[in-house]
Formats: C-alpha cells, structure tokens, sequence
C-alpha cells in the first residue's frame, strides 16, 4: 500500500513470504489484497471457493488462511453468511505478526508442522498412508484425550518423505468429532495441520507436549524407513491442544537419527 492510501482501516506492509506455509502465505496475499482494494470492517468477502479459484490453493487451504485472519481479529465468519471483514491486527507490523504465528518458539502462536517445515524450507512433501481408519478409543487414549472411552477416533499411519526420502513413520490419533473431515480427507497429499485449521469450527494447534528418545529400530520400522546400517530412530511423542486448551492430538514419530534434528528455546 502507498503513503497516500491513509483512510484505509488496514496496517500497511504486508507481504507475502514465501518461507511461510502456504496457509500464511495465502493470508498475507488475502490480507493485503482487500487493503489495496479499500475494504472495511462489516464488507463481505468473496465465497471460499471463489478465493480457492483466485489464489491457485485448495478450499481447505483457503479456509485455513482465513481461519488465521480470524485468529488475528481481521476476519470473521457468519453461520450461511461467509465470511467478512473483522477489521485490523492488534498488532502494528503484520509481517512479524505472520511469521511468528508460522515459526515455533517462545513468542509462536501455533505448533508447526511437517509440512508446515516443508513449505518454509522449499522443500516438497509426501506421504505414502499406510492405515487411516475411525475406531473407538482406549481407556488409555480417552483419558489422555478428554473423551469418553469408546468415543469415535481418527487413527493414521504414514511415511513422510521430504523431496522423496523417506524421513518419518507417524501414528497419529485425534478425537473425530473436533474435525469430522479427517475421516474423509486424503492425506496422501493433505496437510494434517491445514486440514484442522480449515475445520468447521477451526482446530488450532497452539501448544504440544513433546518428548524426544533413541532407541534401535525394529525390523518393521528398519523396512519402512530403508535403515540398513546400525542407524538409530529417535521417537518423539507428541500432545498437542488447541485454542481452547482441549486435547487435539497425540502423535507418536519415529524419525531415522541421521534425517532429524530438534531444536527448541528453553525460558524460565
């Protein structure tokens, strides 16, 4: 936006970076779009299909960037209605705002995930599914989940690979009801973060209990990640809420040791 464009209720210099998620990136873009157009609070946005077509992204890409307009307070969405203008970010620089929503740490407002490393590094992903069914959960599972044992749950099972080497094994186990989607998503290609974002209502992952441990992999694990030395895995267990601090997913990754490295800030 120009220096001239003062009457205009949006923050100014807004970006798209391309280190971003595709989700933020498709933000920023939106953001700064309807800026430049002299869009205002209470203006009604085209449907998430038209902005879909407008932008080259899937719906639910889409509706995971609006999604995290929404977060910000710069857009709302209306039951039959769609979605609408909200107004500007609280906060004064919304490229800072955007790239710490996208980029784990202290100050970061979402767990990042696979592909979400993927998209900032240029990096192209794929995963190879290897289980996706709905079943009961445990007694274990329920409790570590807040659901009522029995209660309906997503489990999967991939291989992800980065630029076609295999880099992880997941299990991943969500309650089915906070995003009914996934048991018809294809997560071939499919983000699991993005697909929860772009839930209805939204799941955001904001913060994730997380272990790391080494271990020797077994003959399954030593196949599936083409392990043939005495490389070992590293097995990350993973919990992660969402906005409302609700239990939203709990993952198991076995990582080959010589293709991972976490790395996390430590505060007091």
């Amino acid at each position: 936006m120009s220096s001239t464009e003062s009457t205009s209720p949006f923050p100014r210099g807004l970006l798209a970076d391309d280190t971003l998620p595709l989700y933020a990136q498709v933000a920023a873009r939106l953001w700064a779009d309807v800026s430049a157009d002299g869009a205002r609070a209470g203006d009604r946005l085209p449907s998430e299909r038209t902005l879909a077509a407008r932008y080259g992204v899937s719906r639910v890409t889409m509706r995971a960037a609006l999604t995290d307009l929404a977060a910000r307070g710069m857009a709302e969405s209306a039951a039959a209605r769609g979605w609408f203008v909200a107004g500007p970010a609280v906060s004064p620089d919304p490229v800072d705002t955007f790239a710490a929503s996208a980029t784990p740490g202290a100050d970061a407002h979402i767990v990042e995930g696979f592909a979400d490393y993927a998209a900032k590094h240029g990096l192209v992903t794929r995963s190879r599914v290897l289980q996706s069914v709905v079943r009961p959960a445990t007694v274990s599972e329920s409790e570590t989940l807040r659901v009522g044992p029995g209660a309906a749950l997503f489990e999967m099972r991939r291989l992800r690979f980065l630029d076609d080497i295999v880099v992880v094994l997941e299990h991943n186990r969500l309650p089915l009801a906070l995003c009914p989607a996934l048991a018809e998503t294809d997560f071939t290609e499919a983000s699991l973060f993005a697909t929860l974002r772009g839930g209805r209502p939204p799941q955001l992952p904001r913060v994730a209990d997380y272990s790391v441990e080494a271990r020797q992999p077994d003959a399954t694990e030593r196949e599936l990640l083409e392990i043939t030395d005495a490389t070992p895995v590293l097995l990350a267990h993973q919990l992660a809420f969402n906005q409302d601090g609700r239990p939203l997913e709990l993952t198991l990754a076995i990582y080959r040791g010589d293709r991972y490295r976490f790395r996390a800030s430590i505060t007091s």
